[in-house]
């Protein structure tokens, strides 16, 4: 009898996919047989690409004789780790008994990679071939994808760009890392007295420890400007109005050349004559009074990114510990897939959400709010909102809770929960109505100068009542915030009412440096990649790229903070460069400074989008690279380890040395 083999990326899913198709299984050595099916499961990466040694001996020794390293046929191994699983896949794939085989590893570039190395490495011919491409691990939707699986050769463009993401990081990585070690880690060792100093880079490694040093520098290199405010206090009632003066045409002031952003001034005697200039003024006049309603909507919805930068905002969690806990709710059935880039769902995902909101009716924290979303008009006119787009959705839809596996929940960590809670809330405010604040701005004189004061009330609570807090974007400069007017009354107030004037106040602020990256910043960063573009054209043309992608962000942050280019503060989430890593980002910056470039670094990822689309061949493609690799390599070869670099460590280094000194004289004042 025929039988049919289904081969998944982990243990955990493929005793899923057990379940879901209901046989009786045996258990075997790495895998598991009913009279219908056989299941079995990669452990990870089973085959990777060999090491250049494998090429042959000459390669093991780092020489710019052997640079660049570009083979024309690339060779792969089963890895050491995972020899004994391999057999047991490469085996069951090759028995003459099977005929039909089910992909089932993650539904992504990095799941078709894993499947199509061994396969390749497994020799398997003869047989019918299926993708089975899923959004959870639902006992429906498994199903769901068994029955839609396409022919595998349906997804071979998807698999030309795992093939060539990893060549482009392969070669990058092994090329540019010996050039740079070999022509920079002496210097290094020298500086830093120590045996050894591997200058270790890659495409998008070096890129985000450039990031992250770029904007260190920034605020090292940051002035403190003092700026002094004048604000008029009114009254109005029983309450008070502080408002904040704003040059206007006619003002004693204009063409003043001290003034700090049109509001404030350099000078604080300038601050101190304008309030002595009006002192004999008793009230003042309402020139323009503005009320007026502002509709804010539910975000988005989750995608990996956002979920990363959220969970370190909330709960000072790092993006590779977000991530594992968004995989253990996908693997218990409480969320669809966690590496997807989208923020919106699906046209056909949209017209069946109301088995997810049934669902969650049975979980206590959002049972109430379950409810009302399935008795909500947003639920009736979901396929027509914002958060439904199938032009804005590759492999995945957004990450949302299935409504099924309640039942694990009891099991879950109390950080894994709260994660949970987060995403079933972002979830359910879609289905509530938007947030409505009421607005009063006014513009008041006193003689020839004008103050504004501006209100912001909420009326309507709307989806706030499920976020909260968390569902208001706060300016991160509070300079212009504008103030309840819960205590105030202000329904009496027109244009031109008077005012009663009863003083003035003068405040001092400093302008503040740029704040440093926690790890969930620069998620959104790597994301959202086109903000460090100038070009309009490139910048549109990298769009939805970024750097690196939703799988791998988090382990390329781990790699820096590893490597010790990055110091990762865990209690805050705050990222900032280590010595060393510094001392990396002038070597690079000297020798292959596009390397820092995150447009470059952006374009290659949209290159390898293209492929998967078809608009760019593999050979295309692995032709630039060919040629940006050659070219670059003997450019380091080129180039001179020369005094110049010597004082850039010197420079870098004096810092380090400073802040230790504050450190320790910090510590001591501590401890008395």
């Amino acid at each position: 009898m025929a039988k049919k083999l289904f081969i998944a990326e982990k243990p955990s899913v493929a005793r899923e996919f057990a379940s879901a198709l209901g046989a009786s299984f045996q258990n075997g050595r790495g895998f598991m047989e009913s009279g219908e099916y056989v299941i079995t499961w990669c452990v990870g990466h089973l085959v990777g690409l060999s090491y250049p040694e494998a090429y042959g001996e000459e390669y093991r020794r780092w020489s710019f004789d052997t640079l660049p390293f570009i083979p024309d046929s690339f060779r792969y191994e089963v890895l050491e780790s995972s020899k004994d699983q391999f057999l047991v896949v490469s085996k069951l794939l090759n028995r003459k008994d099977v005929d039909t085989i089910y992909v089932c590893t993650d539904s992504g570039r990095e799941g078709e990679y894993i499947y199509r190395l061994v396969d390749d490495m497994a020799k398997v011919s003869g047989k019918e071939k299926k993708r089975v491409w899923i959004d959870s691990q639902t006992h429906e939707e498994i199903l769901r994808g068994i029955r839609e699986a396409k022919d595998l050769s349906a997804y071979d463009r998807l698999s030309d760009a795992a093939y060539l993401r990893a060549k482009v990081d392969y070669l990058m990585g092994i090329n540019f890392s010996r050039a740079l070690s070999l022509r920079y880690s002496g210097p290094i060792k020298s500086f830093l007295a120590r045996q050894k100093a591997v200058v270790s880079v890659g495409r998008v490694m070096t890129c985000v420890l450039g990031i992250v040093v770029q904007r260190e520098w920034e605020i090292r290199n940051f002035v403190k400007t003092a700026f002094y405010k004048v604000n008029a206090l009114f009254s109005a009632g029983e309450g008070e109005i502080s408002a904040e003066w704003r040059l206007q045409k006619g003002s004693l002031f204009e063409g003043a050349p001290d003034l700090y952003k049109d509001s404030g001034f350099l000078k604080e005697e300038d601050a101190n004559r304008l309030a002595e200039s009006l002192k004999g003024f008793e009230q003042g006049t309402v020139q323009n009074m503005e009320r007026k309603k502002e509709v804010k909507n539910p975000p988005l919805l989750y995608n990996l990114a956002e979920l990363q930068n959220d969970c370190a905002k909330y709960f000072k969690i790092s993006p590779d510990q977000t991530l594992g806990i968004a995989q253990e709710l996908y693997e218990k059935k409480l969320t669809t897939y966690p590496r997807t880039d989208a923020r919106v769902l699906s046209t056909a995902v949209a017209k069946e959400i109301t088995k997810n909101l049934k669902g969650l009716t049975n979980y206590a924290p959002m049972q109430q709010f379950a409810k009302e979303a399935l008795e909500s008009e947003a639920l009736k006119k979901l396929p027509r909102s914002r958060y439904v787009n199938d032009k804005q959705i590759t492999d995945h839809y957004a990450l949302i809770p299935t409504g099924q596996g309640i039942s694990g929940v009891g099991g879950l960590s109390e950080l894994s929960r709260r994660v949970y809670d987060l995403i079933c809330a972002r979830f359910l405010s879609i289905f509530f109505p938007p947030a409505v604040y009421k607005k009063i701005s006014m513009d008041i004189s006193v003689g020839p100068e004008v103050f504004h004061a501006g209100f912001k009330n909420l009326e309507e609570e709307g989806y706030l009542k499920i976020l909260g807090k968390r569902g208001e974007e706060k300016k991160e400069n509070g300079e212009d915030e504008e103030e309840s007017s819960a205590k105030l009354d202000l329904e009496g107030i027109r244009k031109g009412s008077r005012l009663p004037l009863k003083g003035f106040q003068v405040k001092t602020g400093e302008t503040t440096p740029p704040k440093r990256y926690t790890s969930g910043t620069m998620i959104l960063t790597m994301e959202n990649a086109g903000q460090f573009i100038e070009d309009e054209e490139l910048r549109a043309q990298i769009k939805g790229s970024g750097i690196g992608t939703s799988a791998t962000r988090a382990e390329i942050l781990g790699k820096l903070v590893k490597n010790g280019y990055l110091n990762l503060n865990k209690k805050t989430q705050v990222l900032t460069p280590a010595l060393y890593g510094e001392l990396i980002y002038e070597v690079v910056k000297r020798s292959i400074v596009s390397l820092l470039n995150p447009a470059l670094t952006a374009s290659w990822e949209k290159g390898l989008a293209q492929v998967e689309e078809g608009s760019v061949t593999p050979e295309i493609y692995m032709e630039k690279l060919r040629d940006f690799i050659t070219k670059k390599t003997a450019q380091v070869r080129n180039s001179r380890a020369d005094t110049d670099l010597q004082s850039r460590f010197a420079r870098v280094s004096q810092y380090y040395k400073t802040e230790k000194r504050k450190t320790g004289k910090k510590k001591e004042k501590e401890n008395g």
